[in-house]
């Protein structure tokens, strides 16, 4: 089921394509490489770190650092360019962590739900009335993406531990105006990473004026 796959998961489908593609006749066995974009770009290394028969990788706005990272750094980038005060931002980050260590506290089970709704409660009374009409569909739409296993997997899931074992040339190329993977953290510890395990075919370039897309 597509839906209910984690990262990890598909890397398996990226795997088995590398697999087939290997074994055509009209195709270098040894000139196959991944490109991937955000997510993708997450899968990318994973594949390579677990398989010699990728020949090279290029991650676009790829992530470097854990997913609860990313979410901090996104939700409060994303609100400024919206406008948003930063005393409005800091109590959605409060938020965001204690759903999150709610997800934590119970392994990521299904009793996590009753206590997330009565976090969801919590933040909807806090809200004026008006607030609370336009907030109720959203928070209910956060509730069942935070309980799938494709959350779940992404808000741990550090990418540096695939990073680590990749041998392959590395190309990593992010937007500076990415709100959504922000570009200096992630893309100067993909490279702090590859270097550190003595990975010296790397390439990290920062692009001005381009976003995440």
């Amino acid at each position: 089921n597509v839906a209910q796959a984690t990262s990890a998961e598909l890397a398996g489908d990226v795997r088995a394509g590398v697999e087939f593609l290997r074994s055509r006749p009209d195709l270098n066995p040894r000139a196959i490489g991944l490109l991937g974009h955000s997510e993708g770009a997450l899968i990318a290394p994973l594949v390579a770190a677990r398989s010699r028969h990728v020949a090279f990788l290029v991650l676009l706005a790829g992530p470097g650092v854990i997913g609860e990272e990313i979410l901090y750094a996104q939700g409060a980038l994303i609100a400024r360019a919206a406008g948003v005060p930063d005393a409005d931002i800091t109590v959605n980050q409060q938020r965001q962590r204690k759903l999150f260590e709610i997800l934590r506290a119970d392994s990521f089970g299904p009793g996590a739900e009753p206590q997330l709704r009565a976090a969801f409660s919590e933040i909807l009374e806090s809200l004026t009335p008006v607030q609370r009409l336009s907030a109720a569909m959203t928070l209910e739409s956060q509730l069942q993406m935070l309980t799938t296993p494709w959350f779940r997997h992404f808000l741990t899931y550090d990418p540096r531990v695939a990073l680590r074992h990749v041998k392959c040339p590395v190309l990593a190329l992010n937007g500076e105006l990415d709100l959504q993977v922000p570009f200096h953290d992630n893309l100067s510890e993909i490279r702090r990473c590859l270097h550190a395990a003595g990975h010296r075919a790397v390439t990290t370039v920062a692009l001005p004026g381009l976003n995440h897309l």
